[in-house]
């Protein structure tokens, strides 16, 4: 199944954080919040993913 990722925010509530990296590779126990929510959804037989980019987004 096809999944679309938002992940295009400011992080404004990360500012520390955000200022070196976007929001989305802020890591959590060592893996990035992305990888979190990939996994998550992938138990749910999601795996196939586009990720919508905004700021910071290259």
């Amino acid at each position: 199944m096809q999944t679309i990722i938002l992940a295009g925010g400011l992080g404004t509530r990360l500012a520390e954080e955000t200022e070196i990296r976007p929001k989305p590779l802020i890591e959590i126990g060592h893996q990035p919040i992305l990888w979190h929510i990939l996994k998550h959804y992938s138990h749910y037989g999601h795996h196939e993913f586009f990720i919508a980019l905004g700021y910071k987004g290259e």
